[in-house]
């Protein structure tokens, strides 16, 4: 009759090869605690079971665990679903040479913060800048870690226990809660609400002066449309007022595009070029959504105002790191190069034509030997343009539970993110990297 004085201990174990290959693998410590994890679990079961597990079933456990433990939760994804920047599989895929940046500076040592001609420490805060400035015609740039932190340091440093006036048509939420009411008030700015949810003029803005505000400030509807009885002065205007007020204007564009979106039939998403040509004296807006690059917040315009932001002690907070920085740069470089379209996956998908997306799904078709090419949509996601769609080719799989293969897919390594639509599992070549097909056609053929 086997009881708990046959269960081996850690030490015997730990004399087992196969227990020394999970050292070697895992490391001493680690591994001592997964076999005393182990034990304690047997021990746990023994008064159920009656059962003293063998050595070499102890140890294969112990690897279980550890591979557990150790395991990435964050992983490379197939992106299958037709949304371009999809905010939860991490929007924006990097450009190659965004990836070899990112590489060459992650190595070794970099200047991050070091001025090569004066032989001193200097300002990490000039990288990119000069691209940036270049390419939106701004005065200076600077670069924080998201879009949120670039309004709420332009708010700080300008407007704190001070007036901002904003439309109530743009007092907007976006994905994970945040909401522009809520960044003002931790700013420590006050807010003034002009006009109505569905009609503002100009005269509800210069109403407003007599608060004594510190700046107007306008932020992009990217995520939802108001349609119908609707009014709102043009961004030239209400530049134009608060700069005779002598007033700066904060334009929070969100997304923030280089490129014109309606030259690939897709509706106008404002660019930042325009916001600074119209008037704004700052621009803020997104590294990860339709520019491509890394998530990034950029803000441009003004040399005084972007000077204010610098010093101030939140821009330290909120900074880049050297990662962002080497991305951003080599995206950026694209648009420079006018190789954007080719290039950043982003503007590589937006501008994929009909015919190649049909020869893709009925490649895949072939491969697989099964599913049916049928048109459908794609779209842009991450908060931008709202309500538009591009055309595309998707593969229909049929499955008497769609959902349950959805399940099944993403469970693969790596996993495939699809969607259902009229009952079938739909696969939207779009926005699978050519890269990753092999990959995508091997996860479901043994599922099919």
């Amino acid at each position: 009759m086997p009881d708990l004085r046959s269960l081996p201990s850690v030490e015997q174990l730990l004399q087992t090869p196969a227990a020394k290959e999970l050292i070697a693998a895992y490391g001493r410590p680690l591994s001592l605690e997964a076999l005393r994890a182990t034990l304690d679990q047997a021990r746990k079961r023994f008064p159920e079971e009656g059962i003293i597990p063998s050595r070499e079933a102890l140890i294969a456990s112990a690897g279980e665990l550890l591979e557990e433990w150790t395991a990435p939760t964050l992983l490379p994804v197939i992106n299958a679903s037709g949304v371009i920047l999809h905010t939860n599989l991490g929007r924006a895929p990097l450009s190659v040479a965004a990836l070899q940046a990112v590489r060459d500076v992650s190595l070794g040592y970099t200047n991050l913060e070091y001025d090569l001609d004066q032989g001193r420490r200097g300002s990490r805060l000039v990288h990119a800048e000069a691209l940036l400035c270049r390419l939106t015609g701004a005065e200076a740039a600077l670069v924080v870690n998201n879009n949120a932190a670039a309004v709420l340091l332009a708010l700080t440093a300008l407007a704190r226990r001070r007036a901002v006036v904003i439309a109530r048509s743009q007092l907007v939420e976006i994905g994970g809660g945040f909401r522009v009411p809520d960044v003002m008030k931790q700013s420590g700015a006050r807010l003034i609400e002009v006009g109505t949810t569905n009609r503002v003029h100009l005269s509800d803005y210069e109403a407003a002066l007599d608060e004594r505000p510190a700046l107007f400030l306008r932020a992009h509807r990217s995520n939802f449309l108001i349609l119908g009885y609707t009014s709102e002065p043009s961004l030239e205007e209400i530049a134009r007022l608060a700069h005779h007020a002598g007033l700066p204007l904060v334009d929070d564009l969100g997304s923030g595009a280089l490129l014109d979106t309606a030259h690939y039939g897709l509706g106008h998403e404002p660019m930042v070029q325009e916001s600074l040509a119209a008037g704004a004296d700052l621009v803020c807006f997104s590294g990860d959504k339709l520019l491509g690059g890394p998530q990034a917040g950029l803000i441009v315009g003004r040399l005084d105002l972007v000077g204010k932001l610098r010093k101030h002690p939140l821009a330290r907070a909120l900074r880049a790191d050297k990662l962002c920085l080497a991305a951003l740069s080599a995206t950026l470089l694209h648009y420079l190069k006018d190789e954007a379209e080719r290039q950043i996956p982003v503007w590589r998908m937006i501008a994929a034509s009909s015919d190649e997306l049909k020869a893709r799904a009925r490649g895949w078709a072939e491969q697989l030997g099964y599913g049916e090419v049928i048109p459908g949509e794609s779209t842009v996601g991450g908060g931008s343009l709202p309500g538009e769609s591009m055309p595309t080719w998707l593969l229909a799989l049929d499955s008497p539970s769609p959902s349950r293969l959805l399940a099944r897919l993403r469970q693969c390594r790596p996993p495939v993110i699809a969607r259902v639509q009229d009952a079938r599992l739909v696969l939207d070549p779009r926005t699978v990297l050519p890269e990753q097909e092999s990959l995508l056609i091997e996860n479901l053929k043994p599922i099919l």
